[in-house]
């Protein structure tokens, strides 16, 4: 249990880090714009690199390939889903307007809109811990070793 706190407490920090980003869009009325979430990305990749460089400096001779890679996943993976609800409380709750602004700027039909924007968020967020995360295994892995 007490290998999976430090990726679990980088994800609570990358989502707390992603929701402040989003808020400070909203702030200035750019959160509608859909090209500002490239910079999640870098948020939660860099989450994902500071949580797997502390985990192997905790694990030392222990660390190998898979358990970078779990941590990085638990990291990204945390991010992910706590942003998830926090987007879907912020629009539906918080600004039921968001949705309607980012359709009509966006897309054309808005029928069951708020599910796929949902499920695109939560997809995005997922895809980019994984493709972020073994980038930088590659970086990690012990050399060497064919672990």
């Amino acid at each position: 249990m007490m290998k999976i706190a430090l990726p679990i407490r980088f994800g609570i920090a990358a989502s707390g880090s992603l929701i402040a980003y989003f808020l400070l869009l909203s702030l200035v009325g750019l959160h509608t714009n859909i090209f500002y979430s490239l910079f999640n990305g870098v948020i939660t990749g860099f989450a994902i690199y500071e949580a797997i460089k502390y985990f192997r400096l905790q694990e030392k001779e222990q660390f190998n390939y898979g358990t970078g890679f779990k941590a990085g996943l638990i990291t990204g993976f945390v991010a992910t889903i706590i942003f998830t609800i926090f987007f879907a409380i912020y629009a539906t709750e918080i600004a039921p307007e968001f949705l309607a602004q980012l359709s009509t700027q966006w897309f054309s039909n808005y029928a069951s809109f708020e599910a796929i924007v949902f499920f695109t968020v939560a997809v995005m967020g997922f895809a980019t811990t994984l493709v972020l995360t073994l980038s930088f295994m590659q970086l990690f892995k012990s050399k060497g070793k064919a672990s």
